[in-house]
């Protein structure tokens, strides 16, 4: 999708499904969502009726920072998607404890379980520790990177060419059938990271493109970097960017929320977290990945999601998403603090203004003469 149709086409709405306990935030500041399945069919029922497109679930393999206890994303996804008519819901991948194989059947059958709206979020791995507590062998950054993009190049081909071959470093395929191929649309293909080696494998191969959460022009330097890179190789890519609203009816009142949630943070598992991320991107060729830049109080947000500025009034959010938008972002990747609540608030609240602006930054159609 070219920037100018990023600029027309109304700016879509994910929010992260709490498969994991403690909540999006890594603070002891009470919070009114639950990581049980019962809590997170009601909160995807909720946003599929708020106008929310997709969810996404996570993957975590150990405890930490928080989340000392995970649901597996893939399972979840599929008992999301029982609970919904409409919503798409994008299952984290690990490549290493999964195999393209493995992915590619799983993700296929769940399209004809139900329907064409399960999507996969390719996760190249930021925790040394996870590895080794799983016996997985941890690659180094440009490795990880590489690794990722061949298992994204085997599942469009698993999925797409009646017998697949591949032969690369760390995948092989020799006349592979995979039926029955997932339904159409093919399933959609999402990366994170922020790294150089992140932005070069989205130019190449994959549909969609997170990325931490930022100022505006930020954003807007990674959105043009990426989109050059992907023009360069005939590719097109969109782009999804991480934010935390904090939405109450005073700009005052949610400043105060964001102030008491890292008032409460947890000192060392921020402290915990802040060091395996650095050594991550430390790892890359320019010294910097994901949370590079990123402060304490910004790490209480695992992605950065305060430096979006999702946090005031309404319509304060509202003039900033579409800010945002401008800046070529094609969606919103969205943490709240009570989410059943707060995603049915932001529904009623922010996206009716959201559609509102959008509408006055279009042209008016032509008429018939």
């Amino acid at each position: 999708m070219s920037s100018s149709d990023s600029a027309h086409a109304p700016i879509q709405f994910a929010y992260w499904v709490p498969n994991v306990s403690g909540g999006l935030v890594i603070s002891n500041i009470p919070q009114r969502t639950g990581w049980d399945i019962d809590y997170n069919r009601r909160l995807a029922q909720i946003a599929e009726r708020a106008g929310f497109d997709y969810a996404l679930t996570q993957i975590r393999f150990t405890a930490g920072y928080g989340a000392d206890n995970q649901h597996e994303s893939v399972s979840f996804s599929q008992a999301l998607l029982a609970s919904t008519e409409k919503l798409k819901v994008i299952a984290a991948l690990l490549p290493g404890p999964w195999n393209p194989t493995l992915a590619a059947k799983q993700i296929a059958t769940i399209s004809h379980l139900h329907g064409p709206r399960i999507a996969v979020n390719i996760v190249s791995g930021w925790f040394r520790g996870e590895f080794k507590a799983i016996g997985e062998p941890w690659l180094d950054h440009e490795e990880r990177y590489l690794r990722s993009e061949e298992f994204i190049r085997c599942l469009k081909g698993i999925w797409q060419e009646e017998s697949f071959t591949f032969a690369g470093d760390f995948y092989r395929f020799r006349d592979y059938v995979l039926k029955p191929k997932p339904l159409s649309p093919r399933p959609e293909i999402f990366q994170g990271g922020s790294s150089r080696a992140a932005r070069d494998m989205a130019s190449r191969v994959s549909d969609w493109y997170f990325t931490n959460g930022n100022g505006v022009e930020g954003i807007r330097a990674q959105v043009d970097d990426i989109r050059r890179k992907a023009a360069q190789n005939q590719h097109q890519v969109k782009i999804g960017v991480n934010g935390f609203v904090i939405a109450r009816d005073s700009e005052e009142e949610a400043q105060a929320v964001l102030q008491e949630i890292i008032d409460n943070a947890n000192p060392e598992a921020v402290k915990g977290f802040q060091h395996e991320v650095k050594n991550a991107g430390s790892a890359s060729p320019e010294g910097e990945g994901n949370w590079a830049k990123s402060t304490f109080e910004d790490l209480v947000q695992y992605n950065d999601g305060f430096k979006t500025g999702l946090i005031g009034t309404p319509r304060q959010i509202a003039g900033r998403i579409v800010e945002i938008k401008r800046a070529g972002v094609d969606l919103l990747l969205l943490g709240f603090l009570h989410f059943q609540e707060e995603v049915e608030f932001f529904g009623r609240e922010v996206i009716p203004l959201v559609r509102e602006l959008e509408a006055k930054l279009e042209p008016a159609p032509a008429t018939a003469g």
